[in-house]
């Protein structure tokens, strides 16, 4: 009988869908790869935007924007540059999953900055919007 209820409780705390799974599998560096603000994600490119954007190289002093979750609740967020060890402006921060929500908390006074939905969250990509902006996209790609 002992078993069927450790079999029980086993089953039920490791759903597949559980949310749970989400809270462990941010935990980890992840960089910007793309961000869309309302304006960009309603307008449309014309076929010269598109063959030019081809042509633009990248920049010869490339940053990429790096967001850290540990699994304490708390992280970090900042902006790298190429030949530079340490990033440029981090700024420390606690968040909190609550079911498909992403919570930015401050440290210091525990007031919620920013209230993310998280669309997609994979072992390589999470990709999230503003709650009340559904058009204001993120979407990241793990590091580490």
């Amino acid at each position: 009988m002992r078993l069927w209820i450790l079999a029980g409780m086993v089953l039920i705390g490791w759903g597949p869908d559980s949310y749970r799974d989400q809270a462990q599998t941010i935990v980890g560096t992840w960089q910007l790869t793309d961000e869309k603000t309302c304006f960009q994600s309603q307008m449309e490119k014309s076929e010269t935007e598109k063959e030019l954007e081809k042509d633009m190289g990248s920049s010869r002093n490339a940053v990429a924007r790096i967001i850290r979750f540990d699994k304490k609740g708390s992280g970090e967020e900042g902006i790298f540059s190429t030949g530079k060890k340490k990033a440029a402006g981090m700024s420390a921060f606690n968040y909190k999953v609550n079911g498909p929500e992403l919570l930015l908390m401050d440290i210091k006074s525990g007031i919620m900055t920013q209230q993310f939905v998280i669309d997609t969250l994979t072992q390589s990509n999470l990709t999230i919007h503003l709650l009340n902006k559904d058009c204001e996209i993120k979407t990241f790609t793990r590091i580490k």
